[in-house]
């Protein structure tokens, strides 16, 4: 089926179109437009046309095309999630949980573009400030350039679409390459609201045509981006003095103190590990457990995630399917065989079995191996042994990445030492890593990136404060 690309409230063919397969079955399941330099330069335009109208629509306004977004991926919750499914093999369960929190942020959204407001600034506070009345209003930037990942095709979309409406900036969206169908079903949805045609634009097509193009293009005034740090250090490279927001990678670690319940645990480790085939920025990848527990929580572990149910990601029972592709897969695959020859014992999976990469526990692994020390972003993780939760804080801290961790303790001391001392964005205590709802800020520290995700976070860095001074003398 060929597809087209959406711009000014119209769909378009392009002169090349590429093949888009599933990950799973390897069918064909589109063809996707290949967008040009010159037909992203012309959406570019587009948007740049459509800011004024944009910028004139009442908070009132914003808020109501954003809650009609919400109410027809309500309508349309079953359809959503299978094309998630089916070009990203997702297993349904969870593209159903992505769907619903997709709603939950374009609501956030509607929310928050009412509360878009500056402040008072109390100017007689400084000697020369006598009888002058000073305030900060937010403004829209303009046009954003967002560039988003396989892995959420419609929630991590959401996250950027979401906060550039409710700010009254115009987008230019580029969706990952294997799942451009979720950007055009959410421009069909779109289309039906009283959003200014131009006001969203979906270009798809290669990154290096495309997202240059966002990244280098005078009229762009943001690029949000999810992806990998090495796209995302280019892209900052590149941008000059646009504003530039990157999620980025992460090997997102736990610590299991002494004297918790394990059965409590488990079951979140499980999800946290392989759900969506590991392949989430903050899903567990290495934890680290206390001596006392080790061998237990091993054992359950490793029984719970023999558990899980291996198929088509379209059956509603599936826990786990194929990963996004084959290269992946088979990186995935090195990285273990690399890990083993170098003393790491596999407890579970390690393997691939009918296109399926089986959920994979390790445990005695290097901190040096790719698995532990790079992001694995495949249904693998990594239990390590420790004698301390000092031990554990430093095993999470000796990385380049730092966006989430989690410790779970029933001493609030080692509560409180562990959220002062973790690197990274957020800690959550006595959960996984791996746990995010849609309005809190989320954004990490060292190659995981600059910038808050997070509705009232990112809205504000989608906005421009300017300051207005009233002289009374």
């Amino acid at each position: 089926m060929k597809k087209q690309y959406y711009v000014n409230g119209e769909w378009k063919a392009a002169e090349k179109y590429a093949d888009l397969y599933s990950p799973y079955s390897k069918e064909v399941i589109a063809q996707i437009p290949q967008a040009t330099l010159e037909e992203v330069g012309q959406v570019i335009d587009i948007a740049y046309k459509a800011r004024k109208q944009m910028a004139e629509l009442t908070a009132y306004e914003r808020a109501a095309i954003l809650e009609n977004i919400a109410q027809l991926f309500m309508e349309n919750r079953q359809k959503a999630a299978e094309i998630i499914s089916l070009e990203a093999a997702k297993p349904m369960k969870f593209a159903l949980g992505e769907i619903d929190r997709t709603i939950e942020t374009y609501k956030f959204a509607a929310e928050e573009a009412k509360r878009l407001t500056g402040e008072m600034i109390p100017m007689d506070a400084a000697k020369n400030g006598a009888n002058r009345f000073g305030y900060t209003i937010e403004q829209p930037l303009g046009v954003i350039g967002a560039i988003t990942p396989f892995n959420f095709p419609q929630n991590l979309v959401a996250h950027k679409v979401g906060p550039a409406i409710a700010a009254g900036n115009t987008i230019v969206l580029k969706p990952a390459s294997q799942t451009p169908l979720s950007a055009l079903f959410l421009a069909e949805l779109i289309d039906q609201t009283a959003l200014p045609k131009g006001a969203f634009n979906v270009v798809t097509g290669s990154g290096r045509i495309v997202g240059d193009a966002l990244v280098t293009s005078d009229k762009v005034k943001m690029i949000t981006f999810t992806g990998s740090p090495g796209v995302g250090i280019d892209i900052r490279n590149k941008a000059g003095l646009k504003k530039v927001a990157l999620e980025l990678g992460s090997n997102a670690g736990l610590i299991i103190d002494k004297n918790v319940d394990l059965a409590q645990i488990v079951p979140k480790c499980v999800t946290g590990a392989f759900s969506n085939q590991g392949q989430v920025c903050i899903s567990l990848q290495r934890t680290y457990v206390m001596d006392e527990l080790f061998d237990a929580f091993v054992e359950q572990f490793t029984a719970a995630t023999k558990q899980l149910v291996v198929g088509s990601p379209l059956d509603e029972a599936t826990d786990i399917s194929a990963m996004i592709n084959r290269d992946e897969q088979d990186r995935a695959l090195s990285w273990v065989q690399e890990a083993i020859e170098n003393g790491a014992e596999v407890v579970a999976g390690g393997n691939i079995a009918a296109g399926v990469f089986m959920p994979t526990i390790l445990t005695n692994v290097d901190a040096t191996l790719k698995v532990s020390c790079q992001e694995v972003f495949a249904p693998i993780v990594v239990v390590n042994r420790i004698s301390s939760v000092e031990e554990g804080i430093a095993a999470i801290n000796d990385s380049n990445y730092g966006l989430q961790a989690g410790i779970f303790t029933n001493d609030i001391q080692t509560a409180f030492k562990a959220s002062k001392e973790l690197e990274v964005g957020g800690v959550m205590i006595n959960d996984i890593p791996t746990y995010r709802v849609d309005q809190m800020p989320y954004g990490g520290v060292k190659e995981s990136g600059t910038g808050k995700e997070g509705l009232k976070y990112a809205i504000h860095e989608m906005t421009e404060t300017k300051l207005v001074v009233w002289n009374q003398n």
